[in-house]
């Protein structure tokens, strides 16, 4: 799970740091100067409150109190030329601007300090996400794998989209899939999944047991929340659990690509169909009988059926979620990946990865309004 992010000369940063710091110390020297040759009715000390108020939207403690410190040691200087320091206009302007800095100087402190709160929590939630969402592997067996992963929600590094991938006896398996709904509702479905997949896909024969276990995976939290209802007599008063068991549901497509066969076995449970590349075509491998997403077993009796398609040598296989055929430019019109996916059909799966996110993002102008997948694998050789 990626973001743009745009990228700034670190000569600039600096510049424009070192502008902001003296903004208010050239505020002070000013007001000071304008004050001290003003009218005697006429009295601009007051304004001298803004540097440390300033200051405190953008700096540290340290630095607030410093500019306030500085602030009133140039309204000490103002009394002084004007009159003298025990004037009581001059000092109760004094006297209010050393308490408007030290307040300010707290608020400054306050700021930091949730500031700190939030990016350890966010290294925290960077850290989890990573172990939740793998990195896939370039190499496995005779394919050549790459990955993109786009989250809408900001700063975030996964949504409820997924993919993995597991070596087995006699090939790979990879799984693709998206989590109905967004934050961390989906992300707990998508791990469900993703844990299920990886304790069992390499010890199961057959696709279809092994989509078995991920929908037992998801049915597990519709089990614990109706274990929670039978032990209380009512459901759990958290609204946000009752709906994910209500209406939750991960949308997945596993595959099989033996090492020594030229196919692609695969299952679809409600999930768009992938695309192959083969000689500068692109064509939709659409399955006769896909079978309804993980976690709607108790509504819709699950039908499990494996289709084959050829995969052979120099074929490319493209997955990808929703959130890359959903995506809507400033007219509201579809992304169409079909079409587009044409002009780099002979691309290896990195380079035709790059051209498609960035592509992408241009389409929507830098901002999704889902979480998005991709997934491509290349077969190299027969082995």
């Amino acid at each position: 799970m990626e973001h743009r992010r745009r990228a700034f000369d670190p000569h600039l940063s600096r510049r424009g740091g070192r502008l902001l710091i003296a903004a208010p110390f050239v505020l002070i020297a000013v007001v000071t100067l304008v004050d001290v040759l003003a009218p005697p009715d006429v009295h601009l000390g007051p304004f001298l409150v803004a540097a440390p108020a300033l200051t405190a939207s953008f700096a540290g403690p340290r630095m607030t109190a410093f500019v306030g410190a500085v602030a009133v040691v140039a309204q000490s200087v103002v009394a002084v030329a004007r009159t003298s320091l025990t004037d009581l206009n001059h000092l109760y302007q004094v006297v209010a601007l050393v308490l408007i800095s030290i307040i300010v100087t707290f608020f400054a402190y306050l700021r930091e300090r949730d500031e700190n709160t939030v990016r350890r929590l966010r290294s925290i939630a960077h850290a989890a996400q990573s172990v939740v969402l793998r990195p896939l592997p370039d190499r496995a067996g005779p394919l050549r794998i790459a990955s993109v992963y786009l989250a809408a929600e900001e700063e975030a590094q996964m949504g409820g989209d997924l993919y993995a991938a597991a070596r087995t006896a006699s090939g790979t398996r990879l799984l693709i899939g998206d989590a109905r709904g967004k934050g961390l509702d989906a992300i707990s479905e998508a791990s469900l999944v993703l844990g299920a997949f990886r304790v069992t896909a390499n010890r199961v024969q057959e696709l279809p047991e092994l989509v078995g276990h991920l929908e037992a995976g998801v049915g597990s939290v519709a089990e614990g929340a109706a274990g929670m209802a039978g032990e209380t007599g009512e459901w759990p008063d958290d609204d946000e659990t009752a709906e994910m068991v209500d209406e939750g549901f991960v949308t997945v497509l596993v595959l099989d690509i033996p090492d020594r066969e030229p196919v692609v076995r695969l299952v679809n449970c409600g999930h768009p169909p992938p695309l192959l590349l083969r000689q500068g075509r692109v064509i939709p491998l659409d399955t006769v009988d896909a079978g309804p997403p993980l976690g709607l077993s108790d509504v819709v009796t699950p039908d499990v059926t494996v289709e084959t398609f050829p995969f052979d040598v120099g074929d490319v296989l493209l997955l990808y979620t929703d959130g890359v055929v959903e995506a809507r430019d400033a007219a509201r019109a579809f992304y169409p990946l079909q079409e587009r996916l044409s002009a780099w059909a002979g691309e290896d799966p990195p380079t035709l990865l790059g051209h498609l996110r960035a592509d992408l993002q241009k389409y929507v102008g830098g901002h999704l309004g889902d979480d998005a997948a991709l997934v491509a694998v290349e077969r190299l050789d027969s082995k």
